[in-house]
């Protein structure tokens, strides 16, 4: 039994070193994200919930989180799916995935999205924002990988 407790230890700080960081972020009618920045390892694991906290439709202010490959700018990637035709059904074009490293789905008025990804494993600072019609241009953030 000995023997035993150390290999169990072992396997315990084994599982729990792959669990998944887990990073909440609300965003709210006054078109802003709660949280403007976080912090990743390379190559970690990541489980972001995103979660509308407004109360006005969907249609109105509908709400995603798209973080973006490195030296992509937020502001420039809004102004770029605005001219592929974003809309407030459409806030993210298929055509702009080759730029995102993950994203939410669009959310109405109390709801929430989880998505799992894999941080870069290229240490740096991607931009996050909101691709909902108009929101970009207050909706962003930083994920910083070390």
């Amino acid at each position: 039994m000995k023997i035993f407790i150390p290999y169990l230890l072992l396997a315990s700080i084994a599982i729990s070193s792959h669990a998944a960081k887990k990073i909440t972020i609300t965003g709210n009618d006054t078109m802003q994200f709660d949280t403007k920045e976080f912090t990743v390892k390379a190559g970690e694991e990541v489980e972001l919930e995103l979660k509308n906290i407004g109360k006005l439709p969907k249609l109105a202010m509908g709400h995603n989180l798209v973080i973006l490959k490195k030296g992509i700018s937020a502001l420039k990637f809004g102004q770029k799916i605005m001219g592929m035709g974003a809309s407030a059904t459409n806030a993210l074009p298929e055509a702009s995935m080759e730029d995102v490293v993950a994203a939410t789905k669009l959310l109405g008025p109390a709801e929430s999205d989880v998505i799992t990804f894999t941080a870069p494993k290229e240490p740096g600072d991607y931009q996050y924002l909101c691709s909902f019609p108009g929101h970009f241009a207050m909706m962003r953030g930083v994920m910083v990988v070390k």
